[in-house]
């Protein structure tokens, strides 16, 4: 039985090196190759793990015997690359977002689906402890029927984090500000905990970073199919950073929640992971106690581990073993469409001043 596959990277930046650093060590995957168009970051990063480096994913595919790949370039750039591997028969994990528009999704899937490989997407928030105890709550009914979901994050970047890449702070390059980079992690928490949204209103600004063209700022209003509610305000404008939280309240009048960043939100490759992920809100009724041993178990465990690479670790091998077993995975690629559906529907409502169905 086949207990590894030949796994390989396409974009050499900053994500690139957490994806590298569990790829080289998970036992389900024996790292062989990396692709960047810029043959002498690829050779530097192909020197650094002990991999062949490629300036042509086309290439890499056919020479090295690539099974599954991770793809890290920036977001409009996500689609061409898992086309092309699908049709070499390759399994694909894309970082987040899936893409920048529905229908670079769109293709993907589509792709995924005619060549018969997986597609996933990158949501390493979801496999936090808390995370994970919020979610298994509220699909056990603890909270009743998920009536109020609530994204806060108030974080921040300066004029450094932009000029760290040409392509951040630009449409054309990045695809968007806060709510295409920073948030779609806890976008993706806030649709999986409250089940499929209908409709969004939204706005979105540039308030504070005037040396970039994309949004610091945006808020939002969905309704879920179900009825329920949620409100959503992302925003880079709070130096140094204060948190990101994701609270679920349901109709029995319990609520659970999750501070899933302390400070601002890490920058792969600039800081790490500040602070444990820890739920703040635990008001079910006969658990209330429950909160600070909660809170005692997940610090502790943040001290032992990487959290940083930790967490990119659980879903890297998810991918793999998905691939080897022949399951799903834990977050597929209609996961991530749905993301960047509410996305594009926040950006869409803010300019033309109207409201936005979803899951059309």
């Amino acid at each position: 039985m086949k207990t590894a596959l030949r796994t390989a990277i396409i974009g050499c930046g900053k994500v690139g090196h957490i994806h590298a650093a569990a790829l080289r060590d998970l036992p389900e995957s024996s790292f062989t190759a990396v692709c960047d168009f810029d043959g002498g970051r690829a050779a530097a990063f192909a020197a650094q793990y002990g991999v062949r480096p490629f300036t042509d994913a086309g290439q890499m595919f056919a020479e090295a015997g690539i099974e599954a790949v991770v793809i890290c370039t920036p977001h409009p750039l996500h689609a061409d690359p898992a086309i092309l591997a699908a049709a070499h028969g390759v399994h694909v994990l894309v970082e987040k977002p899936l893409a920048a528009s529905l229908e670079d999704c769109d293709r993907m899937i589509a792709a995924a689906a005619k060549h018969g490989v997986q597609l996933g997407v990158v949501s390493q928030r979801r496999f936090f402890e808390p995370v994970l105890r919020m979610k298994a709550a509220v699909d056990a009914g603890k909270i009743g029927k998920p009536i109020l979901g609530t994204v806060m994050m108030f974080s921040w970047r300066d004029e450094a984090y932009y000029q760290s890449d040409p392509w951040r702070g630009k449409w054309s390059t990045e695809g968007g500000g806060v709510l295409i980079n920073q948030s779609p992690h806890h976008l993706d928490i806030l649709q999986w905990m409250m089940g499929p949204m209908e409709e969004v209103r939204g706005d979105w600004a540039n308030l504070s970073h005037p040396y970039v063209e994309v949004e610091d700022t945006a808020l939002a209003t969905i309704r879920f199919r179900n009825g329920g509610l949620g409100n959503i305000v992302v925003s880079l404008c709070q130096k140094p950073g204060i948190y990101t939280k994701i609270h679920v309240h349901g109709a029995n009048g319990a609520s659970v929640g999750t501070q899933t960043d302390g400070g601002a939100t890490f920058i792969a490759g600039m800081s790490n992971v500040l602070e444990p992920p820890v739920n703040d809100v635990w008001a079910i009724p006969g658990e209330e106690r429950l909160l600070p041993g909660f809170v005692a178990e997940d610090s502790e465990r943040f001290g032992r581990i990487d959290a940083t690479l930790h967490y990119h670790s659980l879903q890297d091998r998810d991918f793999l073993q998905a691939i080897l077993d022949g399951r799903p995975l834990r977050v597929p690629a209609e996961e991530g469409r749905k993301v960047v559906e509410l996305i594009q529907g926040i950006y869409r409502s803010g300019r033309e001043r109207v409201p936005v169905k979803l899951g059309q």
